[in-house]
């Protein structure tokens, strides 16, 4: 196959592939997205691209802050790429042409900053993961101390980090008398827009203490919850999805029919109609944002880490054994759903239900070692969050301990059978000395790792209902093996 997906070829495509519904050459700038990867290219850039037939003005110019592979892949489609939407029943494809073009930040740090100063950019998106923010995952403040963020300190208009892009951004439209551009993260932190808020802010006092003061008085970071299950496209899915085009497309993203997006409506210089493409806007946030953090992330991460360690490949081969889906629903039910506080009309039982058939969607094949990364960074809005709000009701832990003793196995570097792990963390390193200073024994693995404040803080290690339960299964583990502890799991 040798013509690629672009703006030229896009007439070629099969006639079942739906294309976008706008001339893309009236597109203008009005989002910058921070950290283009395959969540953003499935999620808000399909928002976007619904709505540009109506309002031209929000294209998408998309940065990554590290790897050039996006810009490889999409600068040659004129940033055009598949997505395709897979289930029991089979699978759609539609082309999106919402990102006008993609910029690799580290080599063209200045076309960056510049895009993101123009006066048309009125909103910064973020996908960048929860390492990204630089900030403390325990606390929600500025690591101070990253090395990413002493750089940017030191060379703050030739920034690495994405606070430091975005607040050497706002400095110059702030020079200018350009109104600042709106903040919007579209990841998984506690109270995001306030997360996200609290490490500009910092960063922005440590640049200049006048700066700091304008990011706290006129910035917009408004909180959002983003819900699609995005696993990695594999080279089977470029292939299957090459042949059904009739062009080849170096990066198409694959993801399964729901979605979800709800914004807190603070947008003081515009917006696109998000809200035309299915995006919800609320007052408040926060109760969607737990619910997804709580029910979907905490249980995949338990899956992840559990389903790796039983040899299990994807979600979908870990939820086909029935004694998983018990501890899951379990997890959801008795654990987590008391620790919720809904608004009226939300169905959470609804909400429960289709999760578990998207974990079981054998469409996709989302890895457990993928989910698996990061998990110094996810641990404490994922499952510890939930565990600090059961144990000051004196509730039971025993599944949601079961995922961070499952965690601390899979840091300690090798499987069931004896093979590395290779753990993608950016604690990595500090993971690997606990675990080779712990040798063979769990109960010095996991008293090395609670004493990683960054992760636990300083109460979970000093409360004996804590730390004894992991402790518990986290020998079970080394026992018996995931399988078995799972099969045989009982609430203690």
């Amino acid at each position: 196959m040798s013509d690629r997906l672009n703006d030229d070829t896009l007439l070629e495509l099969a006639r079942d592939v739906r294309r976008p519904a706008y001339d893309r050459r009236t597109l203008k700038t009005g989002i910058v997205h921070l950290g283009v990867g395959a969540f953003h290219r499935a999620h808000q850039a399909v928002y976007t691209d619904d709505v540009l037939a109506q309002d031209p003005r929000w294209g998408i110019v998309a940065a990554s802050l590290r790897s050039p592979d996006t810009y490889d892949a999409l600068q040659p489609q004129d940033g055009l790429y598949t997505l395709s939407v897979r289930s029991r029943e089979g699978e759609a494809l539609r082309v999106v042409g919402s990102i006008r073009r993609v910029i690799v930040a580290p080599s063209e740090i200045e076309d960056l900053l510049n895009v993101m100063a123009a006066p048309q950019t009125r909103i910064v998106t973020l996908t960048v993961t929860e390492k990204g923010y630089c900030h403390d995952p325990a606390t929600g403040a500025l690591n101070e101390a990253h090395p990413d963020i002493v750089h940017d300190l030191a060379y703050s208009m030739n920034p690495k980090s994405a606070p430091g892009f975005i607040v050497e951004a706002l400095r110059r439209r702030r020079m200018n008398g350009v109104p600042p551009f709106t903040v919007l993260t579209c990841d998984n932190l506690p109270s995001n827009g306030r997360t996200v808020k609290r490490v500009l802010t910092r960063f922005a006092e440590l640049v200049d203490p006048e700066l700091g003061r304008f990011v706290a008085d006129e910035v917009s970071c408004p909180s959002t919850m983003v819900d699609r299950i995005v696993p990695a496209t594999s080279d089977q899915d470029r292939e299957r999805i090459g042949e059904a085009l009739g062009l080849t497309d170096a990066w198409p993203v694959v993801t399964e029919p729901f979605t979800q997006w709800v914004i807190e409506d603070s947008f003081p210089h515009g917006r696109p109609a998000w809200e035309k493409a299915g995006a919800e806007f609320v007052s408040d946030v926060e109760p969607y944002e737990h619910m997804k953090l709580r029910l979907l992330n905490g249980s995949h991460s338990t899956l992840a880490y559990l389903g790796y360690l039983a040899g299990y490949e994807t979600v979908a081969d870990t939820m086909s054994d029935e004694a998983f889906v018990r501890l899951i629903r379990g997890l959801m039910d008795e654990e987590v759903t008391p620790t919720l506080h809904m608004p009226q009309g939300a169905d959470l039982e609804s909400y429960k239900g289709a999760l578990i058939e998207r974990f079981k969607n054998p469409a996709l094949k989302h890895r457990t070692w993928q989910i698996a990364m990061d998990g110094s960074q996810k641990l404490p809005q994922r499952l510890l969050g939930t565990i600090r709000d059961r144990l000051s009701s004196h509730a039971p832990i025993g599944r949601l301990s079961l995922g961070v003793a499952a965690w601390m196995r899979y840091v300690a570097g090798t499987d069931e059978k004896g093979t590395p792990i290779d753990i993608r963390d950016p604690m990595a390193a500090r993971l690997r000395e606990v675990a080779n200073g712990a040798g063979r024994s769990g109960e010095n693995l996991a008293h090395g790792l609670f004493a990683i404040r960054e992760i636990f803080g300083d109460d979970l290690p000093a409360d004996p209902r804590f730390t004894g339960v992991v402790v518990s299964h986290l020998m079970r583990l080394y026992e018996i093996g995931a399988k078995r502890t799972v099969s045989e799991f009982k609430v203690g």
